[in-house]
């Protein structure tokens, strides 16, 4: 069943009195207690779509979508004052630098508490156990007395299980992560993927993780997106992606991840395109060595293989494969 299900999603932002485009005609969906990995290099508009969900992006932003449906309902449609309701509640966001996220005057449990009496017809009492739990719940040792001690006291990978631990509060039916073990190290990175697939896998959660790590999410997603200049170019189950990618980029990106008694690293040609270059036809064109005529003039429309796959490329024109 579906959870989450996003139709043509476009946006873009306003500046010097032209629209520049960072998302375009994105279309996915999220089905109940599954993973789901979006990668791509930064810039992609990975963060922007994720933003657009919980609709927080600055005032110069223009969206457009045939649907942003969650939990059967168009958030497009809905009040700000009601989506309130939803953001942090049904909807959580687990930010980038845990450090910065958190409020270094105040103690721990008063913020995942604030967080639980917003949403929550609780009183003080019952937030802090509610607190404490979600604590145990992202394994913090110790939670009853370390729920009172204040954000310096944490390493960082324990402030970024503090940050989940408050995405959990309110029970979520979808957290969405958006590179959340980009400030850690590679040991508490594993760490941080184990506890996402744990929430998932214990509580039924959906997530979403947003991470330029195609190492990292190999571990835990069920299905893969890959982004490029703003548009999905394939999207696939993780286990037939990493089995069998069918996009040049795709490729290219598992090409340049380390591997045994490799010395020399694999990477793409090229820079990807500024939201102010404007390239005709497949935005890849430019870096792709499998490129021809067709792929400068036309831009792709996506092929759907077997076993579920999609791919945006002319090189899938006339297969069924």
């Amino acid at each position: 069943m579906k959870l989450l299900d996003v139709k043509n999603l476009n946006v873009g932002f306003i500046s010097d009195d032209e629209i520049l485009p960072v998302v375009k005609n994105v279309s996915f969906s999220l089905e109940k207690g599954k993973l789901l990995g979006i990668v791509g290099e930064s810039g992609c508009g990975k963060s922007v779509t994720l933003m657009s969900i919980l609709r927080l992006l600055p005032k110069n932003a223009v969206v457009n979508a045939e649907h942003i449906d969650f939990s059967g309902e168009n958030i497009l449609d809905i009040a700000e004052d009601d989506f309130r309701k939803i953001r942090g509640n049904k909807i959580a966001l687990i930010p980038q630098d845990p450090l910065t996220s958190l409020n270094p005057l105040y103690t721990i449990g008063d913020q995942i508490m604030e967080v639980i009496m917003l949403h929550q017809n609780v009183d003080q009492k019952q937030a802090r156990a509610f607190a404490i739990e979600a604590l145990r719940q992202v394994n913090i040792p110790e939670a009853e007395r370390r729920i009172d001690e204040y954000p310096h006291q944490f390493s960082g990978g324990m402030c970024q299980r503090v940050i989940i631990a408050m995405a959990l509060s309110c029970n979520p039916d979808l957290i969405i992560a958006d590179e959340p073990t980009t400030a850690l190290d590679v040991t508490v990175q594993a760490q941080i993927m184990k506890l996402f697939k744990e929430i998932q896998q214990k509580l039924g959660t959906s997530i979403i993780l947003v991470t330029h790590d195609l190492a990292l999410v190999s571990e835990v997603a069920d299905d893969i997106i890959v982004m490029y200049a703003g548009e999905i170019v394939e999207q696939a189950g993780a286990y037939e992606f990493f089995a069998n990618p069918k996009h040049p980029y795709s490729k290219g990106l598992l090409d340049s991840l380390p591997k045994e008694n490799v010395e020399r690293l694999n990477v793409i040609a090229g820079q990807p395109p500024s939201i102010r270059e404007k390239i005709s036809g497949c935005q890849f064109h430019p870096r792709c060595e499998h490129a021809f005529e067709k792929c400068s003039n036309s831009s792709p429309i996506e092929k759907n293989l077997q076993g579920g796959h999609g791919v945006s490329c002319w090189l899938y024109e006339n297969t069924g494969i």
